[in-house]
């Protein structure tokens, strides 16, 4: 009876697991930008844009980022695609992992 249960609950987090593991792409709209600066971008006359583009050049821990109300996400996905999208207001779908999202497309949005 014992291994029963044990069998049991091992399944049941088996299929948990698979249930995350295998969440549906969501989608976002916010900004693009660079996870140093944020919402608040420091190189001073220049663009939000030019400001992500150059924060992305240097060498940092840093990744594109995506604002989202008063979050900033950090987006993992094809650097010339974010590149492009820096500073510009988009839509992004992915599949998101806490305060990352693993971009699948990008859109701009008018």
């Amino acid at each position: 009876m014992k291994i029963v249960r044990i069998t049991l609950l091992i399944a049941f987090i088996l299929c948990l697991i698979n249930l995350f593991a295998f969440a549906a792409p969501q989608t976002m709209t916010g900004t693009v930008t660079d996870t140093m600066c944020g919402k608040k971008h420091m190189i001073s006359g220049k663009t939000d844009a030019d400001c992500t583009r150059e924060c992305m050049k240097s060498k940092g821990d840093w990744t594109y980022g995506l604002i989202v109300g008063d979050k900033v996400y950090s987006l993992a996905g094809d650097a010339q695609q974010l590149d492009a999208a820096a500073g510009k207001r988009v839509k992004v779908t992915g599949e998101v992992n806490g305060n990352k999202i693993a971009v699948k497309s990008i859109t701009p949005v008018q």
